[in-house]
């Protein structure tokens, strides 16, 4: 594989999936990596984009695929938009266009990676845009990278990334992925994990369930019986994974500290596809800090 350039190819089923195809090599030392995050807040002064751009490098020189599962913006500094304040906002964005500024910029600054990334989910900051200001941020930037032909699929809240791994053109493994961007506020006790019994009952059928929204991290194997269609019984296993953020929101002052939600893990997951055995791939879920 060349360093830099994906093999892989994505699209979006006509029911909403994102369909990832890569080639598999039954050779030692085969491997297939992807970039999984969420909570970036880009517009957030406080949103470290070093730390992106430092992961995003990294893709690239992976050929990894990119899956974000929402709040890539913060957008909260509009008008009329309860939770705002004036220093919450970037010289850049302080716009009478305001949204539109938010775009034209993130769109500039995620160019050098565009080819990379499958999906980009909604969070509750889109969300919240959407329905006080009946625009679509996450939609508005993926509409920029695909007119650069990039494969990125705009996703919603509630997501899944179908990965078909194809040996000599024929397809020989795959992998669900639920991708949801998550709720609550991630207890002090639990971290959120508390959430991992509902997630497995929501989505039995999923490989790896991966959320963000409570800006804490955690990866947490769970280990099911299954039958097979042909009547065999074996163990699988089914990886449930938080997304840290990157906004470094932890302080003397602030949201954050008023509501007593403590400092937050930054950063994001790789997950490293491998060649486990003979006809076997392997999963591993590693932090990117």
């Amino acid at each position: 594989m060349a360093a830099g350039k994906p093999v892989w190819s994505a699209r979006k089923l006509p029911t909403g999936v994102a369909e990832v195809s890569c080639p598999w090599v039954n050779r030692i030392g085969w491997e297939q990596w992807f970039l999984l995050s969420s909570d970036r807040h880009w517009d957030n002064p406080k949103s470290d984009h070093k730390l992106q751009a430092d992961h995003l490098n990294e893709a690239v020189k992976r050929g990894a695929g990119i899956i974000d599962c929402g709040d890539f913006f913060c957008a909260m500094q509009g008008t009329g938009d309860p939770r705002g304040h004036k220093g919450a906002i970037r010289p850049e964005h302080n716009k009478d266009h305001y949204l539109d500024a938010l775009v034209e910029t993130c769109s500039d600054w995620i160019r050098p990676w565009d080819q990379h990334f499958v999906l980009i989910g909604k969070g509750n900051h889109e969300t919240k845009v959407m329905a006080r200001k009946e625009t679509d941020l996450t939609a508005r930037l993926c509409h920029d990278m695909t007119l650069r032909s990039s494969p990125v699929v705009c996703g919603e809240y509630n997501s899944w990334v179908r990965i078909r791994f194809r040996q000599d053109g024929q397809k020989c493994r795959t992998f669900s992925i639920k991708v949801y961007h998550g709720t609550g506020g991630g207890g002090a006790s639990t971290r959120g994990a508390q959430a991992i019994n509902t997630h497995a009952t929501w989505w039995p059928d999923a490989d790896i369930v991966v959320s963000g929204h409570i800006h804490h991290t955690w990866h947490v194997p769970v280990a099911r019986e299954c039958l097979t269609t042909s009547g065999e019984v074996v163990e699988k296993i089914q990886h449930h994974l938080s997304c840290p953020t990157y906004k470094r929101e932890w302080g003397t002052s602030g949201f954050s500290v008023e509501r007593g939600f403590g400092p937050r893990p930054i950063g994001a997951y790789w997950l490293r596809f491998y060649r486990k055995g003979n006809q076997e791939i392997g999963v591993q879920a590693i932090l990117a800090d």
